[in-house]
């Protein structure tokens, strides 16, 4: 337990899509989790697990089903038409595609303005200027790309782009949604470690979703795992990767590139065999119980619950049920 307040808190959340004849997709299902001030959690998983869609439920861009999401203590799907202004300034988002969520065809400096002019954080126009100039400089780009339209830029640019649009309106909260995927792998660390820097200067709390375990590692405090719509183990990052406790994580881990060419032959890679449910129609017990090596009787009909086994390590597994 953090004593850090708690930025974000997230209880029982449902997120579920009509899939037809009376069917739901259940995209995300009965999830809860804390973030504290100022910290990072990531949320991995494979494709499809839910992971972003939790994401985007969390700061109110998709309606939810059920459960509560609460931001500095006001419920995020109750707010007033000004109370949602006020959040919008407070939580930003940086999307996953830096070709899709930029207009090729706009200034930058119109793109990095937007937010300065809705909210009315400049008193003028040279202070406006001033302020997009800065935001540029912050991420690693100068003066005389602001008069340039987003077409001219590469992936790495846009998204340097994207993250001063969203920090334009100097938020507390910044909902990352897998930002470094569609970036070459050259790329990558330079947008991540300028996201710990700005974390640190401007005491960021932040939500960041990726498939490259090696990237959460580095960037998150804490990580949570996700698989088909439910959270499986959550603890901090080190002891995750120290000793995962959930079948499924530890599968995960196993896939892990490693840097030395001798360790990463002998080391033991996790084959899961059978495939990912559907979430239209979920297992009754555990999501993982037809993949699992260590399935029991109740894995088929108990669904486990998220709980503390270890001091800030939580895991949904039947294994640690107390005897």
């Amino acid at each position: 337990m953090s004593n850090r307040p708690v930025e974000l808190e997230v209880k029982h959340l449902c997120k579920y899509y009509n899939a037809g004849r009376k069917r739901l997709l259940k995209a995300v299902d009965d999830v809860s989790f804390d973030i504290y001030k100022g910290e990072t959690l990531g949320i991995v998983g494979e494709s499809g697990c839910g992971k972003t869609t939790c994401g985007k439920t969390c700061i109110g861009m998709l309606e939810k089903t059920g459960g509560e999401v609460k931001f500095q203590g006001k419920d995020v799907h109750t707010l007033s038409k000004k109370e949602r202004f006020d959040f919008s300034g407070k939580v930003q988002m940086i999307f996953q595609d830096p070709y899709a969520s930029l207009d090729p065809h706009q200034k930058v400096y119109d793109i990095v303005a937007e937010g300065i002019r809705i909210h009315k954080l400049a008193k003028d126009k040279a202070e406006e200027e001033h302020m997009v100039l800065e935001l540029l400089d912050m991420v690693g780009l100068n003066a005389e790309h602001a008069m340039r339209n987003v077409h001219e830029f590469s992936g790495g640019q846009r998204q340097r782009i994207g993250i001063a649009r969203a920090l334009a309106v100097d938020p507390e909260f910044l909902f990352c949604d897998e930002p470094i995927s569609a970036l070459d792998v050259s790329i990558q660390a330079q947008i991540i470690n300028l996201l710990m820097k700005l974390q640190k200067e401007k005491h960021l709390t932040m939500l960041f979703i990726a498939h490259d375990l090696s990237m959460v590692k580095h960037i998150s405090d804490r990580i949570g795992v996700m698989y088909l719509g439910n959270m499986v183990e959550l603890s901090g990052s080190s002891d995750l990767y120290r000793k995962p406790l959930h079948p499924y994580t530890q599968a995960l881990l196993s896939a892990v590139p490693i840097a030395d060419p001798k360790a990463s032959r002998e080391r033991k890679k996790i084959m899961l065999t059978g495939d990912v449910p559907s979430p239209v129609n979920p297992p009754a017990g555990c999501r993982f119980s037809g993949r699992c090596k260590y399935c029991m009787s109740q894995c088929f009909d108990l669904k486990p619950e998220l709980k503390e086994v270890e001091a800030g390590h939580y895991v949904a597994c039947h294994l640690y049920d107390e005897k």
